[in-house]
């Protein structure tokens, strides 16, 4: 039971210290296009080849 009294607050932390950094990264733009790299390489002019 005196684990409990360590293990609340830990777990506490790690959840809040989560979702901070989902909420930097949604302010960041990381979730902005999910779907435009799936789409973007079935288009007809995608190149396969890097420009140098």
């Amino acid at each position: 039971m005196d684990v409990l009294i360590a293990l609340i607050p830990i777990s506490l932390f790690l959840g809040g210290l989560g979702l901070a950094g989902f909420f930097w990264m949604l302010r960041k733009g990381q979730f902005d296009d999910p779907d435009g790299d799936a789409n973007r390489i079935l288009s007809p002019d995608y190149d396969d080849k890097p420009k140098e």
